[in-house]
């Protein structure tokens, strides 16, 4: 699914050449390449604040932490996600209320975003799912009418544009009260381990979040808030700068990747290509997607079975998400009822990811979408 070998060998010597020099200083945790690699970060989404953290799974319980959010708070979220974004907000004692998502983009549905809305409602943790930028005019509209925090879930999407109603572009995850990223090794920029890192342009919220990650200490050994120990440690932080000069060109990559898959498709009637949220299609100035996955859905109902052949023939490929989290042992609760799910529902029975990744070729891709073709049909 994901080449990180061919990957590293473009960038083998300045990726070696830097984790030598941290074994040769030995500055393990919080040294140099952690907050030169901060500041990069901070360059290349624009942002104020980036607060490094040892993964995405923390970036989201951190910012919850950082917002205040009180046990009994209800949180809003997608169905059709990776439990990461929902196992947090029961971890803090909060309460998940998720919510039905898009049939043609994947991510939240604005509408079953509006009817979850109560008085215990305190904010909102759109996913930016596959890669694809989510609705944030809407979603932000949503929130400031009824003051909702917005915790943008960006672990699959770093590097994707979103553009307003006003023409305006921001990176995602920096839109929200706080946005949150993974660097697990497959996500577009990935480390070589576990890293993530938490984006907020408030400089309160940040001084908030800078104490949590580091055991709650400003000064050492003084404890002023609640924290954790979540840190980004030197050799990932690394190998993180030395990629992050590439990221653009890894999106492009998987993005040209795409528009190879998607034209490959056009002709089969059982097979919906992915799309994006500018144009409804993927263009060459089309930027909202940046394809952590690519993700198909199969309509003639044999998508177990192409899943089953894909495999005979030597293709990797997945499927995100068998089982929607409103049915998953961990998170079932009577006030989720089918009929609410009916497109995450949908989703789970209809949907396969091809490999996606910046070192494609296109003989690679032409024996992936023949063989998808020959059978699907």
């Amino acid at each position: 699914m994901v080449d990180l070998q061919g990957q590293y060998k473009k960038i083998k010597n300045v990726v070696d050449n830097s984790i030598q020099e941290v074994l040769e200083s030995s500055a393990y945790i919080n040294g140099p390449y952690v907050h030169e690699f901060q500041k990069d970060l901070e360059n290349y989404l624009n942002v104020k604040h980036v607060i490094p953290c040892a993964n995405g799974t923390d970036a989201l319980q951190i910012a919850m932490m950082g917002l205040g959010l009180e046990q009994g708070d209800e949180v809003i979220t997608a169905d059709f996600t990776f439990a990461a974004t929902v196992e947090v907000i029961a971890l803090l004692k909060l309460t998940p209320v998720l919510v039905d998502v898009e049939r043609d983009t994947f991510n939240i549905d604005i509408d079953a975003l509006k009817k979850a809305i109560t008085p215990k409602t305190k904010a909102i943790v759109p996913v930016h799912l596959f890669g694809l930028a989510a609705n944030m005019d809407a979603i932000m509209e949503v929130a400031k009418e009824h003051n909702l925090f917005v915790i943008e879930d960006t672990a699959q999407a770093i590097g994707a544009n979103y553009t307003f109603k006003n023409g305006e572009k921001q990176k995602v995850g920096t839109i929200g009260d706080v946005g949150t990223t993974s660097f697990f090794p497959s996500k577009n920029l990935g480390c070589y381990g576990d890293g993530g890192a938490i984006f907020t342009n408030d400089d309160k919220l940040a001084h908030t979040i800078r104490g949590i990650v580091n055991h709650g200490m400003y000064k050492r050994y003084y404890h002023d808030v609640v924290g954790v120990n979540s840190r980004l440690d030197s050799i990932q932080a690394a190998v993180l700068k030395a990629k992050l000069p590439y990221l653009d060109d890894y999106c492009d990559a998987r993005r040209n990747a795409a528009k190879f898959y998607n034209n490959a498709f056009a002709n089969n009637s059982n097979i919906i290509t992915p799309t994006s949220s500018c144009c409804g299609e993927i263009c060459d100035s089309c930027d909202c997607h940046v394809f952590h996955q690519y993700t198909l859905k199969i309509t003639n109902g044999k998508r177990d079975e192409l899943h089953q052949h894909l495999l005979d023939k030597g293709i990797p490929n997945a499927i995100y998400y068998p089982v929607p989290l409103h049915a998953q042992k961990a998170y079932q609760d009577d006030r989720y009822k089918e009929a609410n799910f009916p497109i995450t529902n949908e989703l789970t029975k209809t949907v396969i990811s091809l490999p996606m990744h910046t070192e494609l070729d296109d003989e690679q891709l032409q024996y992936i979408t023949k063989t998808i073709n020959e059978f699907v049909d």
